[in-house]
């Protein structure tokens, strides 16, 4: 038995669909957990201009259940997400709308790979 979820996206393909990755991506990942009925506690985005880190963002909400992330290498066009939620929120309820979103906004956006987890295993 487990008391908690965890999905995990990776796409390839990922291109800016407005110049302010970072703030768009958190707008998205605040929209699709509110959609699912989390609570939202703190959010934050972080875009990197090359000089440290590769250039791209990262993007997190958290939940009064988890958190909702997002990080992107933009150069690569790599993209991940992931969804952890614990309680009555499905994680695949926050990736469906992120996912939805994306494939709309992003033509050549592709999913390589979908995840999911069961966490605070309880051993019963």
């Amino acid at each position: 038995m487990s008391d908690g979820k965890h999905v995990t996206l990776d796409y390839v393909g990922y291109v800016s669909p407005n110049g302010n990755d970072a703030e768009w991506m958190l707008a998205l990942l605040r929209e699709a957990a509110a959609k699912a009925g989390a609570r939202e506690v703190h959010a934050h985005a972080e875009p990197f201009d090359g000089s440290v880190s590769p250039p791209g963002f990262a993007a997190v909400v958290l939940l009064d259940e988890s958190h909702v992330s997002a990080h992107c290498y933009s150069e690569r066009g790599l993209l991940a997400i992931d969804a952890f939620t614990c309680g009555e929120t499905d994680p695949n309820d926050i990736t469906d709308h992120i996912h939805a979103v994306l494939i709309e906004a992003i033509p050549g956006i592709k999913l390589v790979r979908k995840d999911s987890l069961k966490r605070f295993l309880n051993g019963e």
